[in-house]
């Protein structure tokens, strides 16, 4: 087995260039993990090809092959064993030997690290940047000692899930902005996920005439896009597809935050169905969850996006990488900020399991077409319900403008706004994420549209603004893209409705804690491009 896979992988591991030397850099799409020995003979695991659009067909092909053999012939509880295994014994019980304050002392001399090695590790041209890299350094610093000051509970907080939190979220930025490896994984994403929607286009020109489609109607890209979503994800339930994915990507949460099976699932599935859909995840046990866990249901939703409305955002030209890489991001973040403001005080049902169960269905799908044509169906409430909220969010927000122009004339102000009176409060929070000081201004006043609005509304406004005569500077705009990209905005409140359906016992608890997990997922998202901002 052995010298078979080193016979394939070497023609790729060590390629030739244009000048004849040897590059023995390491493609993505023919690494190979080696897992060591067990009992009986080695293990060989081939990692999840990635291909490149460029690359050769025998790459595509021995890619393929290797995601056949992993996925279908290689036995993972073999590797899973020898893994958990090997760390038990090697990591996790000489760490846990060392007494806690310790602990808990060379977790944050590890964050503080590596935070300072993003910003002062990487070599810039300008001082300038250096000093807007520190400025995000000083945010993070200001949003977590909020959190704390805050805290329903500051002696119950679980210092190693919020340190590990920061450290993850501040590692998967460094992967993806500071490696090729990571660039070309998000890269790959973004260009499957941008494919998988263009494939709309087809059903548009069934639909409607060129003319129409060439024009790019949000309204249209978004309706196409939604259903064929949300059909695809049903199916993808119904061959229980889905329940696999997110289990297996909770399982890392769960193992090294230390947070319950329930938890870990729906702060999961978040980016990928949603805020609500996620829930109903774990539908039988959201009846028996703690305060702590409501609370991280709803931090987890509102810090994130679904990839239902990736699309709708890069219809508006954001970019989709700083999108999806925002959403992974704040996966971390939302469980150690939630974790912060309100601590686990209780023994969790799931404390110790991963489970996925989305109850009894009624009806049931009896085959994959009629679990397309439920998941279309859903898709058309969604898209009612997008169409209603930014509708009418837009039309009270134009009358409360209207009103406050109409009091501003009466002291001389005639451009008086709500955006404009929220902007000067929220005027610290760009300076915090490391925004350029001439475009603190109008990013503050995004904040505060995206808050009082919604997130489409506010990106409508920053591509309408990076048209205009004074646009924002890259590093602002990349910034702003990030600290935009999640579902806290107060019509997102709503959501409430689902988690009540769900758990109409637990209706006191998810009441009181909704408008605090807004403001932490908020608040997760800003630290997200905080973060960002450390790195560019």
């Amino acid at each position: 087995m052995e010298s078979c896979v080193r016979s394939i992988a070497s023609p790729f591991s060590m390629r030739r260039s244009d000048s004849g030397m040897v590059d023995k850099s390491f493609d993505i799409e023919t690494s190979w993990i080696w897992l060591g020995s067990t009992d009986s003979h080695s293990v060989v695991y081939p990692t999840v090809s990635i291909p490149r659009p460029s690359a050769h067909p025998l790459e595509k092909l021995i890619a393929s092959v290797s995601r056949l053999i992993a996925f279908q012939f290689i036995p993972t509880a073999r590797a899973s064993f020898f893994i958990g295994r090997n760390w038990h014994r090697g990591v996790e019980r000489p760490f846990y030997r060392i007494p806690y304050r310790v602990r808990i002392s060379l977790g944050w001399i590890s964050l503080l690290g590596v935070l300072c090695g993003s910003v002062f590790g990487f070599h810039v041209d300008s001082k300038e940047v250096y000093a807007q890299r520190a400025k995000s350094i000083l945010g993070v610093f200001v949003f977590q000692t909020g959190f704390w000051a805050t805290s329903q509970n500051r002696r119950r907080i679980p210092w190693p899930t919020v340190i590990v939190g920061l450290i993850l979220q501040q590692l998967i930025a460094l992967f993806v902005f500071k490696t090729k490896a990571g660039f070309d994984i998000f890269h790959f994403i973004v260009t499957t996920v941008i494919d998988f929607f263009q494939s709309t286009a087809s059903a548009q020109l069934f639909m409607l005439d060129q003319e129409t489609v060439d024009k790019h109607w949000f309204i249209v890209n978004m309706t196409t896009s939604i259903l064929l979503f949300l059909a695809v994800v049903e199916v993808l339930y119904y061959l229980g597809v889905m329940q696999w994915l997110i289990k297996k990507l909770a399982w890392f949460f769960y193992k090294i935050m230390d947070i319950s099976g329930a938890e870990a699932i729906v702060a999961t599935a978040s980016p990928v169905v949603g805020q609500g859909d996620s829930a109903c995840l774990v539908k039988p046990y959201m009846s028996s969850m703690t305060k702590s866990e409501i609370h991280l249901v709803f931090t987890s939703g509102y810090s994130t996006v679904s990839a239902t409305f990736i699309t709708i955002y890069t219809s508006l030209g954001v970019p989709a990488q700083n999108l999806i890489t925002s959403s992974v991001m704040s996966i971390p973040a939302s469980i150690a900020i939630s974790k912060m403001r309100c601590p686990e005080t209780e023994e969790p049902v799931t404390r110790g399991s991963l489970v996925i169960d989305r109850g009894q269905e009624d009806p049931a799908k009896a085959n994959i077409f009629h679990a397309l044509l439920k998941g279309a169906t859903f898709g058309l409430f969604i898209v009612g319900q997008v169409i209603a909220n930014t509708l009418v969010y837009l039309s009270l927000l134009a009358v409360a403008n209207g009103l406050l122009t109409y009091i501003g004339r009466g002291f001389g102000i005639h451009q008086l706004t709500l955006q404009l009176i929220l902007g000067y409060v929220f005027y610290p929070l760009p300076f915090l994420m490391g925004v350029p000081n001439q475009d603190i201004l109008p990013v503050a006043q995004l904040l505060a549209t995206k808050l009082v609005s919604n997130e489409i509304v506010a990106y409508q406004n920053l591509q309408n603004l990076m048209t205009s005569a004074t646009p924002l500077s890259p590093r602002a705009y990349t910034i702003t893209s990030y600290a935009l990209c999640g579902f806290a905005n107060l019509s997102s409140l709503s959501v409430q409705g689902v988690l009540l359906a769900l758990a109409p016992n637990k209706s006191g608890v998810i009441v009181k804690v909704a408008f605090s997990a807004l403001l932490c997922g908020y608040f997760s998202t800003l630290q997200t491009a905080a973060i960002a901002g450390m790195l560019i």
